[in-house]
């Protein structure tokens, strides 16, 4: 039996998919079971990191532990969950973390959060590996608004260049680190096949919908707002405008090898993902 915590969320909901279709029992962790929505065979339970009392005995029967967290208490939440494993006697801890984590020159509050919460995972005493993605393909949802109804892509720092990964590429390695031996004690950054800036993505997207599209660079004061006007608080729109930054640096450019080296296949392009999306970009 495998945990996966953060299952509703893009990348977790990822993990459990690809677990399913390798035939290994999945269990889930959520803080509201009700509303989940997780294929059926999926063990859901229910359980908040932020109360360590929740998570008592979700660890049952459990071999193997897929962990998810954000935000500013991430640390505390890995350290939780981290100590319930040690407690049952799981194998193995896969941490999904920040690829910003591995450069030293970052000190912005995510990779902050994530140092703090691989150090928990390795203090605990269970066997670990850590998956840093260095950003996702999915953020590029975010735009789907503005290009349905405007044929416009708005984002800042429009001179950036992130090599993105599709999420199902995280979850592909996640199920291979999972499910066999060998990944104990390993860092493994992750990337897409090629850095990419806004406006990159944007003639991609143009291609595939098969239609015009405009890249607008917005102004960090610009997205800054958007992001508190998605319902984010200060304190994480901060810090994801922080992270954004970083897309100016060259540590978020470089193509790493690691998705071939583990899955066996190169990773998908995100003009892959972008097909595979198609439809939440296109007018109505």
């Amino acid at each position: 039996m495998i945990l996966v915590t953060g299952a509703t969320g893009t990348v977790g909901r990822a993990v459990v998919d690809h677990l399913l279709a390798a035939g290994v029992p999945v269990r889930a962790l959520t803080r509201r079971p009700e509303t989940a929505a997780l294929p059926e065979g999926v063990d859901v339970v229910r359980g908040d990191p932020a109360d360590p009392n929740s998570v008592d005995g979700v660890m049952a029967g459990v071999d193997r532990v897929f962990l998810l967290t954000t935000g500013p208490d991430l640390a505390a939440h890995d350290a939780t969950l981290a100590r319930a494993a040690a407690d049952a006697g799981v194998s193995h801890v896969v941490k999904l973390s920040s690829g910003r984590t591995g450069d030293p020159a970052a000190d912005d509050p995510i990779p902050t959060w994530h140092r703090a919460g691989e150090q928990a995972v390795r203090a605990s005493g269970v066997a670990w590996t850590i998956l840093r993605p260095l950003g996702f393909m999915s953020n590029a949802l975010h735009w789907a608004g503005t290009v349905r109804t405007q044929d416009t892509v708005r984002a800042p720092f429009g001179q950036g260049r992130i090599a993105v990964i599709d999420p199902e590429d995280i979850a592909a390695v996640a199920t291979v680190v999972l499910t066999e031996s060998g990944h104990d004690g390993r860092i493994r950054t992750l990337s897409g096949p090629e850095p990419l800036s806004p406006a990159d993505q944007t003639a991609i997207l143009a291609e595939v919908l098969d239609r015009p599209l405009r890249y607008a660079e917005t102004t960090p004061s610009e997205a800054r707002a958007g992001l508190l006007g998605a319902d984010l608080d200060e304190t994480m729109a901060d810090a994801v405008m922080a992270l954004r930054a970083t897309a100016l640096e060259a540590f978020t450019s470089v193509v790493h090898p690691d998705v071939e080296e583990i899955t066996g296949r190169a990773p998908r392009t995100f003009r892959d993902w972008a097909r595979a999306h198609r439809d939440e970009f296109a007018t109505a």
